[in-house]
């Protein structure tokens, strides 16, 4: 590969901050965040920021992508992946080690490495495990490069279902029954777990929710309303997590609200709700992005209802010591509660996706928001804080 067009590292003391968008990975959501990707290189103002396109192929290797975010939308029903994208199939991206060091250096074997520069900030719309659970944050920790989103801390338990729902609930915060079936204990003795599965089903009824216990939109999902489909279900929520959680179904209306984090502190969008889909058993993979299910922005509550979730969602941003953004998903249940279901640290960020729809609503722009998390990141230094 010719590094002729490669991004070369500015001679100006005075050039723009270099945003490098770092997308793809190696987990189950890899297209979805190829997809976010694409929209966030649309938005951000090119006048204000240099942007390098990194991506993580699906085995780990950070290539060097081309800037063309019309490449990255689904097509066909089919979402996009780095290795299309990617300038080189051997050619790899290196962060610096130094934190005193922020240039990036591309290498291809036989070819002498070309410095692409220093970067500034990261950008990472990774989805899942290995780029949204702390372990990308961690990495950019150690480069002392700050970074868009939550902490190493945060990230982690907004990724684990299991210790985001102890978080929430040492803070206050309501939610609904769950049962963990650790890898461990499914694997020791496959007939006691399953045990404990239907007992709990019989203390809370079915239908049941079987997922992935570090997973996300919606990949691994399955709602079982018997006996009969258990085995499937904890079956297809293995092969994306060995550790897998059970949720008893909740009975009200899908409420969501977006935090984002401003100079003053984290305030919250008007919410959205979620009507039952169609044409879907529930709010999964394919009616959130591909068949494009719509939600209510903003949702229909009434004023104090509205006050409630907002307030509940700031909450839940800060129990978790998160920072930049988090979506916080509710169930407003028959007698008037808000229960906290979950909170996702990078929520999906497609023009279509609701934490943006939500913002739009509340005021802020799609480019307004991207530049907002820009400067959030910026105004923050790594290590502890």
């Amino acid at each position: 590969m010719s590094t002729e067009n490669l991004p070369q590292s500015p001679d100006s003391p005075s050039r723009k901050p270099r945003v490098a968008v770092v997308f793809g990975g190696r987990s189950s959501e890899h297209g979805i965040s190829v997809v976010t990707a694409g929209a966030v290189l649309k938005a951000i103002d090119r006048t204000r920021y240099d942007v390098l396109p990194i991506g993580i192929t699906q085995d780990g290797r950070w290539a060097l992508t081309a800037d063309e975010p019309d490449r990255m939308a689904i097509t066909e029903r089919r979402t996009p992946s780095v290795d299309q994208l990617a300038e080189s199939t051997e050619g790899a991206v290196v962060l610096p080690v130094d934190p005193a060091d922020r240039e990036v250096v591309y290498s291809e074997p036989g070819s002498v490495p070309k410095a692409l520069g220093e970067v500034d900030v990261v950008f990472p719309v990774l989805h899942g495990p290995y780029g949204e659970d702390g372990t990308l944050q961690g990495l950019l920790e150690l480069s002392g490069i700050p970074y868009v989103g939550s902490g190493v801390l945060s990230s982690a338990v907004g990724q684990d279902k299991e210790y985001m729902k102890r978080v929430f609930t040492s803070f206050g915060l309501k939610v609904g029954p769950y049962l963990v079936i650790r890898p461990r204990e499914w694997a020791r003795d496959e007939a006691a777990a399953r045990k404990r599965i239907v007992d709990f089903a019989g203390e809370h009824g079915w239908p049941l929710f079987v997922k992935p216990a570090r997973a996300g939109s919606s990949i691994g999902i399955t709602k079982v309303d018997d006996l009969s489909g258990l085995d499937d279900a904890v079956a297809e929520a293995q092969r994306h997590d060995p550790k897998i959680l059970i949720e008893a179904a909740l009975r009200g209306r899908e409420i969501e609200c977006g935090v984002l984090e401003f100079e003053d502190g984290p305030r919250a969008s008007l919410p959205a709700e979620i009507p039952p889909p169609d044409t879907h058993a529930y709010y999964d993979f394919e009616a959130k992005y591909i068949d494009s299910t719509p939600g209510m922005v903003p949702a229909p509550l009434t004023d104090e209802e509205t006050a409630e979730v907002r307030r509940l969602a700031v909450e839940a941003f800060d129990a978790a010591s998160c920072e930049g953004l988090v979506r916080a998903d509710f169930f407003l249940t028959e007698d008037g509660e808000f229960v906290i279901n979950e909170i996702n640290t990078m929520p999906g960020f497609t023009p279509i996706s609701m934490y943006p729809q939500m913002w739009q609503a509340t005021g802020v722009s799609y480019q307004e928001l991207v530049d907002l998390l820009i400067q959030a990141a910026l105004r923050r230094s790594t290590g502890l804080r």
